[in-house]
């Protein structure tokens, strides 16, 4: 059974229709027939948080493993199939899910469809060692460049161990430790697939220039049979307590924590960090890189986290020789001032329309309205929300931008890193010393 929503206002006339499939997978249809394109859109409900210690990183390794063979497609094939039709393809992984695209011209949507529902129902016939090894030298060699040989590479994994106390589920980040991907057997990785990999556990979207009945029945023709799978363990709980201790050290880039997302708190709050660091009309850069001329770059972003508090990740470069703690004790006197006084009118107006134009950039492509439905579904249960999330925005006022930034962007709320240079013979481009102080 499906049923259509009724365009709302805000949601700039864009429907889509539901339906559930009997072995538990929810369907999400949106025609737009603008572009003869069509996005398919696949979110199984997995991402870091679900992991166990000791087994960190697999909710990612798995996702490069889907791409290495099923029953029919064999090893890189499905890359193959896709670009060989004038598609473009990828997956991610992240703390509270793990996706999978595709963009396709509307007449290869089948071949789409098909593709996935064949590695959802028989990636095991195709995992061996051979597959695991590779792909687990994959993995390795990307946190090797993305992480861990780079300036910088490893800032998101440090402060988030800092944010998030040992044993939290969002303790980790998706990468996982070289340990981990070393100790992670095969057996687990068949573990892994049977407990998430399952229609009752995913949301298929499909965007774009299609005939609905049609698609509905390819859904239904190629998903239809594979059995749905109860056995999956709940997430632990990411809760934490609002207050924290202390931190007296200096920062370079901060985290803080920031009420979680799908509530109106985090809305307020993503307006907050936009004014006081979204773009170079913003009060830090104003202030930091413009006025004072003591850093080259201030940002101030929201990573929205629906499980646990969401984060606010401040990045502030400085310039030249300039000293952290000038920066910090700028960037405190910036923060207590906005907590006193709240936004202007005008800046108030600015974030609202630079969020509203943010949230039409990512409902303006079959592919990005595809993965916003399929995220507000996964995570909120109604993937309907993600046509009228701008409402939302626009309905919050100065007074609980202010009261959000008062109460959660201090001091005691969040997590600092400094990285320093070294100086002398050692120093190499990669030599960067990191330090953390826990909240």
């Amino acid at each position: 059974m499906g049923h259509t929503a009724t365009a709302e206002a805000g949601s700039g006339g864009l429907t889509a229709t539901e339906h559930r499939l009997a072995n538990g997978l929810r369907v999400v249809l949106s025609e737009d027939h603008l572009t003869p394109v069509a996005a398919v859109c696949l979110w199984y409900d997995v991402g870091s948080r679900h992991e166990v210690e000791g087994r960190t990183g697999l909710a990612h390794l798995f996702e490069h493993l889907m791409f290495q063979g099923s029953k029919q497609v064999h090893g890189n094939g499905h890359f193959e199939l896709v670009q060989g039709a004038g598609g473009s393809l990828n997956g991610t992984t992240s703390f509270e899910r793990t996706n999978y695209f595709e963009t396709m011209p509307t007449h290869q949507l089948e071949l789409a469809l098909w593709l996935e529902a064949d590695r959802m129902g028989s990636l095991l016939a195709a995992l061996d060692d051979e597959s695991m090894e590779n792909q687990r030298d994959v993995v390795k060699n990307e946190r090797r460049q993305r992480y861990d040989n780079v300036p910088y590479g490893t800032a998101f994994e440090k402060l988030t161990a800092l944010a998030y106390p040992e044993g939290h589920p969002y303790h980790h980040t998706p990468i996982g430790s070289m340990a981990d991907l070393d100790a992670a057997t095969l057996e687990d990785a068949r573990t892994f697939f049977r407990t998430y990999y399952a229609p009752n556990n995913a949301v298929l979207s499909v965007v774009g220039d299609i005939d609905p009945e049609q698609t509905l029945a390819w859904v239904e023709k190629y998903f239809g049979s594979i059995p749905g799978h109860d056995g999956k363990p709940a997430p632990r709980d990411g809760g934490l307590p609002e207050v924290v201790e202390d931190v007296p050290a200096r920062a370079l880039m901060a985290a803080y924590r920031l009420p979680e997302d799908g509530t109106r708190a985090c809305d307020a709050a993503d307006l907050a960090l936009t004014v006081l660091g979204g773009g170079e009309s913003s009060r830090l850069h104003n202030r930091l890189v413009r006025r004072d001329r003591t850093a080259v770059a201030a940002g101030f972003g929201l990573l929205r986290l629906a499980g646990a508090p969401s984060l606010g990740w401040l990045d502030v470069k400085t310039s030249g020789g300039v000293e952290v703690p000038a920066i910090e004790a700028a960037v405190d006197e910036e923060l207590a001032r906005f907590a006193a006084e709240g936004p202007t009118a005008e800046e108030m107006e600015r974030a609202q329309a630079q969020l509203e134009r943010e949230w039409l950039d990512r409902l303006g492509t079959v592919a990005g309205r595809a993965d916003e439905l399929c995220r507000f579904a996964v995570l909120f249960g109604d993937p309907q929300l993600a046509l009228t999330a701008v409402d939302r925005v626009l309905a919050v006022t100065a007074d609980e931008v202010r009261e959000v930034a008062a109460a959660r962007l201090r001091p005691d709320n969040r997590a600092v890193l400094v990285y320093e240079p070294v100086e002398g013979p050692e120093a190499d481009e990669n030599s960067d010393e990191e330090e953390g102080a826990d909240q």
